[in-house]
């Protein structure tokens, strides 16, 4: 794509993963959007699913102790992929940004219009995605009203490796909305049924956006005051 070229980065890129799909998914994107920054990916899956039975608070202390250790070994940032868990690492004061991927897509839609309806194959991810969206609402002096469905069976799917089938399955439940101004796919691995809706309706995704401000992070502390 034609236009001037983008500042260059300053140091890596942590990203802290629940799942190992997403390491590809966002060297996709860094290769596409921002080439030349550097990501460290950390995968844990029990974070999640310890989050899930437990709720995040359970893992408050290993997700610390995950970005600290990030930091130590160099991170400029860290960019956590998983909604579950995003503001539990969002809180820690790791000496760095620290950003949660769903954030710039909750103010995306909450810019759309005031009826926002959240997708999740996750049941847990479902109350911190509402309170996402409202906190940006309230930022942005907007009304919203906020509803929620959960894509049964998609997570299965995800789990057993048919990520084809998990993201026919979100887009079809995407499909189904139709008073809305925006749709939220609340976590990262429901990206691909992005492309797949036939819905009127915006649907919004966070791994591009997000990744983006993670970047932005960076050169922004680079540059200084």
């Amino acid at each position: 794509m034609a236009g001037a070229p983008r500042p260059p980065h300053s140091g890596p890129l942590a990203l802290l993963h629940t799942s190992p799909a997403h390491v590809p998914v966002f060297d996709a994107l860094r290769d596409e959007d921002r080439p030349g920054l550097e990501l460290r990916h950390s995968v844990d899956e029990e974070l999640l699913a310890r989050a899930r039975r437990d709720g995040p608070e359970a893992v408050a202390d290993e997700v610390r102790a995950l970005l600290t250790r990030a930091v130590a070994d160099g991170a400029r940032a860290v960019l956590c992929t998983c909604s579950t868990i995003g503001d539990i690492a969002e809180r820690t004061d790791a000496g760095v940004p620290v950003l949660r991927v769903d954030r710039p897509m909750a103010a995306a839609a909450v810019a759309a219009g005031p009826r926002v309806v959240v997708l999740a194959t996750v049941a847990s991810t479902l109350r911190p995605t509402v309170a996402l969206v409202e906190e940006e609402a309230r930022r942005a002096g907007r009304p919203v009203d906020v509803r929620t469905a959960l894509v049964e069976g998609a997570w299965a799917l995800f789990e057993a490796g048919d990520t084809d089938g998990c993201a026919r399955a979100v887009a079809a439940a995407a499909d189904e909305v139709t008073d809305a101004d925006a749709i939220v796919l609340a976590q990262a691995s429901m990206a691909p049924a992005q492309r797949l809706t036939t819905t009127s309706v915006r649907v919004l995704s966070s791994p591009r956006p997000g990744l983006a401000a993670a970047a932005d992070a960076i050169r922004a502390t680079h540059a200084g005051p």
